[in-house]
C-alpha cells in the first residue's frame, strides 16, 4: 500500500538562510525549527552538475497545521536567480499555497510583508484567494477554507499545495493522480482569469485545473499536514520556459515540493511502473538522511516537465531536544495518525 500523509515542505532556494526564516516566520507563522543543518548535499549531483555542494537548510512549521518550508540557501556559490524574467505559464513550481481561515485578516497582516498582486476576490471554487509577492521574487497564494490543526494568533497556516505550470495538461493530471493520489478534479476550465491578472503574464489563456484527494490522506503526520492542492495551469498559444533552465537545484526559487510518505519501496515501484523512476534515492546510495535532528529516507521523481518532488519517510523526529527525547517512527503503525498532544509537542522541538 503506498502511504503519502501530506505535504511535507515547500523547498525554497533563498539568498539568505537566516533572512528567510526570520521573513517566513513573521510573515507566514512559521516559528518551530524542526531543524538547522550545514552539509553537503552529495546525493543531489543530478541537479547540481555533478558537483557535491555545501548548504545550509532550515525546516519551519506552522503548527496551526498545512506543510512546512525547507529554507535553503548555498553556503560554497551564490544562488542564481532565473535566466530571464519569469512570467506565468512558464513550466515548474510557479506559485505555493498557504491556508487560511481568515482571508482579511490575512491579508491585512501579508500587505505589510508582500507586495500584494490582488486583493482578495473568488477563485473559481467560488473560496477567497489573493496573491503576494516575497522579497525574493516568490509568489505565494493565499487561499481559504480549508480545516486546521490548532488554533493561533497567526493568520494562516502552511503549505496547502502549488500552482504548478505545464505543457502538456492530460499527461500532468495522469501524474500527480496516479503517483501522488490527486485523483479529484474541483474545477477544469479554461479563460483568461480576472485574478491572474497582478501577476507577469497572467493575462494569457490559460486552461486551469484544481485536484485534491478524496480520502482524507493517513499516515503519521496527516493530522497536522491536512488536505492539499494541486493546481495545474496549461497556458493557450505559449511554449513555457523551464523556470530552472540553465540553474541548478538549491538556486532562489522554489526547488521542491516535498510529499512525507511511508512504503517508499512501493512508492518506488509504482513510479517505475507510470514510468518516472527514481532519480536519486538514498538507499540506493546506501544512506539515510540526516539532517542531525532528523532522520529517514529520501528520494526525488521528477513530473512530466521536469518539476522535482520530493517524497521523505522520516524514521526520527526531535520532540524535547533540549531533554535529547526524539520519537522513532519506524516502529509505529505507518497508518496511524501521531496523537493531538506529540504533534503540539513539536513547538519545544
Amino acid at each position: 500500500m503506498n502511504l503519502i500523509s501530506g505535504i511535507q515542505q515547500m523547498g525554497i532556494g533563498v539568498p539568505d538562510v537566516v533572512q528567510g526564516f526570520e521573513f517566513y516566520k513573521q510573515a507566514f507563522g512559521m516559528n518551530v525549527r524542526m531543524f538547522d543543518d550545514e552539509g553537503t548535499a552529495k546525493l543531489m549531483l543530478p541537479y547540481t552538475n555533478n558537483q557535491p555542494q555545501n548548504r545550509r537548510a532550515i525546516l519551519a512549521l506552522n503548527l496551526r497545521g498545512g506543510g512546512g518550508m525547507e529554507i535553503w540557501q548555498y553556503t560554497t556559490r551564490t544562488p542564481l536567480p532565473p535566466t530571464f524574467t519569469p512570467e506565468l505559464g512558464d513550466l515548474g513550481l510557479a506559485i505555493c499555497k498557504i491556508k487560511s481561515d481568515d482571508i482579511q485578516g490575512a491579508y491585512n497582516h501579508l500587505k505589510n510583508h508582500l507586495t500584494i498582486l490582488c486583493k482578495p476576490e473568488k477563485a473559481p471554487d467560488g473560496l477567497l484567494h489573493f496573491f503576494g509577492k516575497d522579497p525574493f521574487g516568490n509568489i505565494f497564494e493565499v487561499m481559504e477554507g480549508l480545516p486546521f490543526f490548532n488554533s493561533g494568533r497567526s493568520k494562516t497556516g502552511g503549505v496547502a499545495g502549488a500552482i504548478i505550470s505545464v505543457s502538456d495538461m492530460e499527461k500532468s493530471m495522469k501524474f500527480y493522480k496516479d503517483v501522488l493520489g490527486y485523483n479529484l478534479v474541483i474545477y477544469d476550465e479554461t479563460a483568461v482569469f480576472p485574478d491572474f491578472s497582478g501577476i507577469v503574464g497572467g493575462q494569457k489563456t490559460f486552461r486551469r485545473v484544481l485536484l485534491s484527494h478524496s480520502k482524507p490522506r493517513v499516515g503519521p503526520f496527516s493530522r497536522l499536514l491536512g488536505a492539499s492542492y494541486i493546481e495545474l495551469l496549461q497556458a493557450q498559444n505559449y511554449e513555457g520556459r523551464k523556470l530552472y533552465k540553465d540553474r541548478q537545484w538549491g538556486d532562489l526559487g522554489y526547488i521542491h515540493l516535498c510529499f512525507d510518505v511511508k512504503k517508499m519501496d512501493q512508492i518506488k515501484t509504482n513510479c517505475e511502473h507510470q514510468g518516472y523512476p527514481f532519480t536519486v534515492d538514498s538507499a540506493t546510495a546506501g544512506e539515510k538522511f540526516d539532517m542531525g535532528e532528523a532522520a529517514g529516507r529520501f528520494a526525488y521523481v521528477e513530473d512530466p516537465d521536469g518539476a522535482l518532488i520530493e517524497l521523505v519517510e522520516t524514521y526520527k523526529i526531535p520532540i524535547l531536544k533540549k531533554f535529547n527525547i526524539y520519537l522513532n517512527l519506524e516502529k509505529r503503525n505507518p497508518l496511524k495518525p501521531l496523537p493531538d498532544f506529540m504533534l503540539k509537542a513539536l513547538k519545544f522541538a
